[in-house]
């Protein structure tokens, strides 16, 4: 029969505390864990994971399996001590036929296991994951009740994606913005076992508000997806999704082109004959500008170096577009001078 260090297994010494055998277990676990590790060896390893872990953190267990004495440096040539061999162990009652366990009915467990164990897996505890602890080892990572009976969930979607709206300053500071969103998942507290859950009331759902510090990337554009690695849910297993930044850019005085920013000011008819000057504000300050005699409306002035910033610092360019408009309270000697002109048209 071969035999198995369970030590060696987890990677402790033969002294190691109960602290220090729950450590290498929890670290072992989610590294060879089937969900995870997607390796030919790693089921065979997570189960003899288990198996050390069911000894190693069981008082009466690791008290009869450190009494073997010698017979663990014997390895492959292991044979059960004095009164184990071919040992028969019988949980039946009034006269049923005894029996010994195997592969399966120990949950998997190895014929080593089940030689020195099967009469302490009788009742309950005898279920695959459960010691004479009266608890279920898996409870210690948060595994799922499918992870525990070898059955390997459907993977989760951990991802969230949240829209995220911006203005053109928002684009032009490149400080960070605070995001905060809404995670919805399923309650880790829920007992096992059915019964009230405080902590999502019994709805099985719990929702958790998250915030976030975003420094935007240089030249992003609205649609465009920001990834946060590791910022989406979490998982049983210690798994992160991302949270994806969906851009959706709106601003009531500019128009984003890339790094180039576009704005509409309004004139007069005469301000558009005649020319004049305007104080416009952009995003670097209040400026004044020409505007030339003749200017039609719909036509631009480029104003360089006034838009936003690049990705090596330097900056875009503002176009002012403009919209020549009637004043809204026109006087009877201003209309008779529209007529005049409409004459000489």
């Amino acid at each position: 029969m071969q035999y198995k260090d369970y030590y060696e297994i987890l990677g402790v010494k033969r002294g190691a505390t109960e602290a220090e055998v729950k450590s290498a277990y929890r670290k072992l676990a989610r590294k060879f864990h089937p969900d995870v590790n997607k390796s030919k060896e790693a089921e065979q390893k997570f189960k003899d994971i288990n198996e050390a872990y069911e000894v190693l953190s069981d008082k009466e267990k690791r008290q009869r399996y450190d009494s073997l004495g010698a017979n663990w440096q014997e390895g492959a040539n292991f044979t059960p001590p004095p009164g184990f061999e071919q040992f028969n162990f019988n949980f039946g009652q009034g006269g049923r036929q005894s029996q010994t366990f195997g592969f399966d009915e120990m949950g998997g467990f190895s014929d080593f296991f089940s030689s020195l164990f099967g009469d302490m897996m009788s009742g309950q505890a005898r279920q695959s994951s459960y010691s004479s602890r009266g608890r279920n080892i898996y409870d210690d990572l948060g595994f799922s009740q499918q992870a525990q009976s070898r059955q390997s969930p459907k993977a989760q979607n951990l991802d969230i994606t949240q829209n995220l709206t911006i203005t053109a300053k928002d684009l032009y500071n490149r400080k960070p913005l605070p995001v905060r969103f809404k995670i919805m998942e399923k309650c880790p507290h829920c007992p096992p076992r059915g019964g009230f859950c405080p902590s999502c009331g019994g709805t099985g759902i719990i929702s958790e508000q998250k915030g976030v510090n975003v420094k935007l990337p240089a030249e992003v554009t609205d649609g465009q997806k920001i990834r946060l690695k590791g910022e989406g849910k979490a998982d049983a297993y210690g798994r992160k999704g991302d949270l994806y930044l969906k851009i959706n850019i709106k601003d009531n005085e500019y128009q984003v082109e890339g790094i180039n920013l576009a704005k509409e000011i309004e004139i007069t008819p005469s301000q558009a004959v005649l020319g004049c000057k305007k104080d416009i504000q952009t995003l670097h300050g209040k400026i004044g500008i020409k505007i030339p005699a003749g200017t039609s409306s719909g036509q631009a002035l480029r104003l360089k170096g006034l838009g936003l910033p690049d990705k090596s610092g330097k900056f875009g360019d503002l176009n002012v577009k403009i919209k020549i408009v009637i004043p809204k309270n026109i006087s009877q000697k201003q209309i008779d001078l529209y007529k005049k002109l409409a004459d000489l048209d």
